[in-house]
Order: C-alpha cells, then sequence, then structure tokens
C-alpha cells in the first residue's frame, strides 16, 4: 500500500462525533462527486458520481449517522458495488433527500433547490475550527494525494473547479497555511512542498499514525544530511590539510637544500622539524606537539614564513649562486 494510500485509509476511518462536523465532512465529499436534483413533482434526488469507494462508504456511513435514513447506495442491475462507475442514484427517500439538501443550505425560503444542485460549501457550514479541519480531511480523501516522504514531499488536492479552490485556500489561510497553485489540464492543483507544512496538515486532518511516519522518515534524512554535510566537509578539510602539508614540506626541502633552513631562527627551525615529523597533522596538532606548545595561528604564522622564504628565494636563484642548479630544477620539477 502506498503512503497516499494509507493516509486515505486512515482518513476514511475518521468519523466526527459532533453533528456539524459530520454535516461539513458531508458538504466536502458530496462537492467532490455529489449533485442534487429536483424533479417537477418537487422531490429532490442526490446523485453521486462514484468513483472512490471510500468516500462513498464513509458518505453513507456520515449521512445515517446525521439523519438516520438507514440510505443505500442503488446499484445498477447486473453489477456489483466493486463493478459500480459513474453517476448513479444515492437512493436516499425523497424526505430523507430534502432534510440533507436542507441542512447543507441548498434550499431557498420555499423550499426548492437553489441553481443546479452544485454549490460552493456554505461559508457558515465551517465556522467552526473543527469543521474546517473535516472539510480539509474529506476534500483529501477525494480528491487529494501525498507522495512517499522517502522519495519526495509533495501533497496535494486536484481540484476540478474555480470555487473548490478558492474555497480550499481560504480553509488553510485560516490556519496559517498558504498554498501553492497550478494548472494541471483542465484541472487546477493546490499543493505543498515544504515538509513541516505537511506534516502540520496531516495532523490536521486527523492522520495521525502517517503523520509520525512521516516525521520519523523526515528525522532520518535529516540526520542522514547532516552526517554526510560533516562527512564532506571533513574529507574536504583533510583535503586541505593534505594538500598544504605537501607544498610545506617542498617548501621546506628547498630551504634545507640550498642550506638557508640552519641559519633561520630556532622558532623556524623547529617548526619545520616538526612538520617534516608529522606531515598529516593539521595546525592545532602540530602546535600541541610543539615545546612548548603554541596555538594554530603561531602554527600558520611561522609556516607561512618558511613558504614565503622558499618562495623568495626560488624567484632570487638566478642571481644567487649559492643555489645549485640541480637543485632548482628539481625544485622546480
Amino acid at each position: 500500500m502506498s503512503f497516499s494510500s494509507k493516509v486515505k485509509a486512515e482518513i476514511a476511518a475518521n468519523i466526527p462525533s459532533s453533528r456539524h462536523c459530520r454535516i461539513a465532512s458531508i458538504a466536502a465529499l458530496l462537492d467532490c462527486f455529489g449533485q442534487f436534483e429536483q424533479e417537477k413533482a418537487g422531490n429532490i434526488r442526490l446523485f453521486l458520481n462514484v468513483d472512490n469507494r471510500d468516500a462513498t462508504r464513509k458518505l453513507f456511513t456520515l449521512v445515517n449517522k446525521t439523519i438516520n435514513i438507514g440510505s443505500r447506495l442503488l446499484i445498477p442491475a447486473g453489477k456489483s458495488c466493486r463493478e459500480t462507475r459513474g453517476r448513479v442514484d444515492a437512493g436516499l427517500p425523497a424526505e430523507a433527500a430534502k432534510e440533507l439538501a436542507r441542512r447543507l443550505k441548498l434550499l431557498d425560503e420555499d423550499g426548492k433547490l437553489c441553481a443546479d444542485g452544485r454549490w460552493r460549501v456554505d461559508p457558515s457550514l465551517l465556522d467552526r475550527s473543527c469543521c474546517k479541519r473535516s472539510f480539509l480531511r474529506d476534500m483529501f480523501l477525494c480528491c487529494g494525494s501525498v507522495n512517499d516522504p522517502r522519495k519526495e514531499y509533495h501533497l496535494e488536492w486536484n481540484c476540478s473547479e474555480k470555487e473548490q479552490v478558492s474555497q480550499l485556500q481560504e480553509v488553510l489561510r485560516s490556519f496559517g497555511k498558504e498554498a501553492k497553485t497550478v494548472l494541471r489540464k483542465k484541472s487546477c492543483v493546490v499543493y505543498f512542498k515544504d515538509s513541516t507544512d505537511i506534516v502540520d496538515l496531516l495532523n490536521l486532518m486527523g492522520a495521525t499514525v502517517s503523520m509520525m511516519e512521516m516525521e520519523n522518515q523526515r528525522i532520518y534524512k535529516d540526520l542522514r544530511n547532516s552526517v554526510n554535510r560533516r562527512v564532506n566537509c571533513e574529507a574536504a578539510n583533510i583535503g586541505k590539510t593534505v594538500s598544504a602539508s605537501r607544498k610545506q614540506i617542498e617548501d621546506i626541502r628547498f630551504l634545507e637544500e640550498i642550506g638557508v633552513l640552519r641559519t633561520l631562527p630556532e622558532s623556524l627551525r623547529k617548526m619545520a622539524e616538526l612538520r617534516m615529523q608529522y606531515p598529516d597533522l593539521p595546525l592545532r596538532e602540530l602546535g600541541d606537539r610543539a615545546v612548548p606548545p603554541i596555538g594554530k595561528s603561531g602554527v600558520n604564522h611561522r609556516l607561512r614564513r618558511l613558504t614565503e622564504l622558499a618562495g623568495k628565494y626560488r624567484e632570487e636563484r638566478p642571481a644567487g649562486r649559492s643555489v645549485p642548479d640541480s637543485v632548482f630544477k628539481e625544485s622546480v620539477l
């Protein structure tokens, strides 16, 4: 089972205990795949586009718990529930369908169905924070998806209508979440890429088990990235130390071969001996081995002075008769 399927399974099993939250959930579900129609006789019927069995099953559970009418999905003759797809009659008794439409605030003062039975969820149904969470949860069940956090961070709602996008963004903003949007074929996608936002949204939607799984993956990835950064940093530092040490040793040998090293102050001679004895040590550890110990800056100053002297004598070599040609050629090579 994919991570997204796990999240949806957890969401599908979440049935609000409060009636107002159940109404908000029903409104979100029907906004995605339901449509009310009023017959000439005045009776109201509910039709569903049955493509998401988990969402359909949850809808009927919510309806039964909210208005207790024993609703059942009418399956076309010769088909099983698994095979049923497309637009079907929800099978609600006329009075039950009317009562549901009334609670969803789809009826006008005369008890007639507003517009064509499709709607933007009435804002008054989402006054409470808990109802907004129910709305987000069941909108996600219908048209949402989330990527496996081991691969990449991405959570989205794939909305078919502008009104859905607008309302979804309003609800998300009420929780301090600013979503990005992008057009994808005939739909508009509302999405998040930040891992913190996704964890917060899973928590808001009540998918706590999935949230903890993602948190564990996020901690593991952060730890792995941190270790990799430290290893890379250490490797780079070691590379720099080795490169610098090689150059320092070459300079010391050059000064020794041309007879300059023995004429230098004792502090520089001792430092040259230490570097030759410990070619791989970083500056701080090299200073600890000096007698008496000296700091990193002191070590760096003396080694830099040796390098400057070597550079000076290399440049002046043509005029310096004390430097044999063989020594100069070897140092150049």
